[in-house]
């Protein structure tokens, strides 16, 4: 079986909610990292979390947390309901997402703590399509709420201050320059780091080889290109940093598992139904 490796999301939203509608939507994503937070609340049922290369059961009152680009994917294994936060760091500054990964993502049974619970409840009530009067306020301060009462569960690994900070640094260089032509001796030639070291954090601390990194920016790009506009589909290629469309359509069908223009044809007939991250895809 061919092993596809993470996605990396670009999110453009600072804070997004979303809940199981009552069981009807499932738990399931494929291996991804973002630069923003993720949480997971769960209310009932039973689902697979993957961080990095340990795997957690998530059931009813537990709160899984990922750190900014932590490797983490979902496997539903029974109908479930649950809140999911994703939240953009910048947001709230005044908690340290530096401060190392957790040894456990999972706090089992946070849920029940009731002050814990009723923040969550108020946090996925916060609609983005609802008029809600200091609706920005609100969401940054039950979220320090979250935070201040999650973060004292979690036991921290020691962390790496050096690899934090490059870490962050390599992330914010390829996001704004993915489009590029881009090496890791041009990230060694900007940033003045190794670019054996800039290899080993990649498959180190984000499981992923730099060129599936790059990759896979460039692929979730195109796919917004694809479903969003008329353009040719060679002129996308060499739009979100493909040198031949040769190139371009390999990538493309070992993330999508098809070629550009049947995505582009299923899209339009499904409304983005065969976007890869449904769940996530805002």
């Amino acid at each position: 079986m061919l092993q596809v490796p993470p996605i990396f999301e670009k999110k453009t939203t600072d804070f997004i909610s979303i809940d199981s509608k009552g069981g009807k939507r499932r738990l399931d994503a494929l291996l991804h990292l973002h630069y923003h937070v993720e949480i997971v609340c769960m209310l009932k049922g039973r689902t697979t979390a993957i961080t990095d290369s340990d795997e957690y059961t998530l059931t009813a009152g537990d709160v899984f947390v990922t750190f900014p680009n932590q490797v983490h994917s979902y496997v539903s294994e029974a109908d479930e309901d649950y809140y999911l936060f994703i939240i953009n760091p910048d947001l709230i500054p005044e908690i340290s997402f530096e401060c190392g990964f957790p040894k456990s993502s999972v706090i089992k049974g946070a849920m029940e703590n009731e002050e814990i619970a009723s923040i969550a409840r108020a946090l996925a009530s916060l609609r983005k399509d609802e008029e809600i009067p200091m609706r920005d306020q609100l969401i940054k301060g039950y979220l320090l709420a979250f935070f201040g009462h999650i973060f004292p569960l979690f036991d921290f690994l020691s962390p790496s201050n050096v690899d934090s900070r490059a870490t962050r640094e390599i992330i914010g260089y390829c996001s704004a320059h993915y489009c590029e032509p881009l090496s890791l001796d041009v990230l060694q030639n900007e940033l003045h780091l190794s670019k054996y070291y800039i290899s080993h954090l990649f498959s180190g601390k984000l499981g992923v080889s730099f060129n599936d990194y790059i990759n896979s920016l460039r692929i979730s790009h195109a796919c917004r290109l694809l479903r969003r506009e008329d353009t040719p589909i060679t002129q996308i290629a060499g739009e979100v940093g493909f040198s031949t469309l040769r190139t371009f359509n390999r990538a493309f069908a070992r993330y999508k598992g098809m070629t550009p223009s049947e995505y582009r044809r299923r899209s339009e007939k499904k409304n983005e139904a065969a976007s890869m991250l449904p769940v996530f895809d805002k």
